[in-house]
């Protein structure tokens, strides 16, 4: 059989059974990457939204509420000793000017695995387009927040920090206990 044209009917049946088969294998193994990547993602979302996200963004949601009761609680009373009252706005202007990713713990792991990749492949890890996106965002906002009406006229220093929440919490506590409130951010 020297022509390809000149198979054997017998021998060209089990080609196509190996090469489908092979085909199976491979699909079969592929999707059970996929599925592997998306249960380990959805439970990292799961555990990080319930032991990071969610109470960070209750006690950061608190605070802001408690600083703003306290302002209109001041701003109402005619002999509001004017220190107390700017010091209200102080932190209420502070905790609107955070955002979570400014306090959010960096995951380490997550660093390591791009660093990982990035020495595996020498390829430089570019921004996306849905990054860059979202810096462009931050920037008008945080230009929008310079703007505001009422807030100090200090420059800005940096973003905030989680070391900067646990002060604010703290001059709230403060706050609340001059005034003689029980209230806890």
């Amino acid at each position: 059989m020297d022509s390809p044209w000149e198979e054997d009917p017998d021998n060209a049946a089990e080609a196509d059974w190996a090469k489908l088969s092979n085909e199976f294998t491979n699909s079969g193994y592929r999707e059970g990457i996929i599925a592997g990547k998306e249960s380990a993602v959805q439970e990292g979302f799961d555990a990080g939204f319930a032991h990071v996200g969610v109470p960070m963004g209750r006690d950061l949601g608190s605070m802001r509420g408690v600083i703003s009761a306290i302002t209109s609680f001041l701003s109402s009373k005619s002999q509001a000793d004017s220190t107390t009252l700017t010091t209200a706005r102080e932190i209420s202007s502070s905790l609107a000017s955070i955002r979570f990713s400014d306090i959010v713990p960096v995951d380490e792991e997550a660093e390591q695995h791009a660093r990982e990749h990035l020495d595996a492949n020498d390829d430089p890890v570019g921004q996306s387009e849905e990054l860059l996106q979202k810096r462009e965002m931050e920037g008008l906002e945080d230009m929008l927040q310079r703007l505001t009406a009422g807030t100090t006229s200090r420059p800005l220093q940096g973003r905030p920090t989680r070391e900067d929440v646990i002060r604010l919490k703290k001059g709230i506590l403060t706050l609340s206990v001059q005034l003689g409130l029980d209230i806890t951010p």
